[in-house]
């Protein structure tokens, strides 16, 4: 895992990315554990509190989940959360400013369209 420090994103979601890009890449598979927030933050230098916020975020999205006494393991159906999660935030970051542009421009969906498969190309 790669934390910016210069980065205006705060460490905790980078953390948190960092970890749903391990869940993604298939580094954490589901029901197995990732790790602590103690090694977390000696591997990465961070304080503490920091790391477990940016676990939080994964128990809120239901990504992760604690076993009382073992720690933190990848929830069954983690890897569609996440990839949903980030389907939609695409979406809001892109697509949504995309078309408002197209449309002060007087940019077709079609000519739209045609600028995507020559991006793909």
């Amino acid at each position: 895992m790669n934390l910016d420090f210069n980065s205006e994103k705060p460490i905790y979601l980078q953390l948190a990315e960092e970890i749903e890009d391990a869940i993604l890449s298939g580094a954490y598979e589901e029901e197995t554990q990732i790790p602590s927030t103690t090694e977390i933050s000696l591997g990465y230098k961070i304080n503490p509190a920091t790391a477990l916020k940016g676990i939080n975020i994964l128990v809120d999205d239901g990504i992760v989940y604690k076993k009382r006494g073992l720690g933190m393991f990848v929830s069954t159906g983690a890897k569609e959360k996440i990839l949903e999660k980030r389907k939609e935030t695409f979406f809001e970051t892109f697509i949504v400013s995309l078309v408002s542009e197209a449309k002060k421009l007087n940019i077709s969906k079609d000519d739209i369209l045609k600028m995507l498969e020559r991006g793909f190309d």
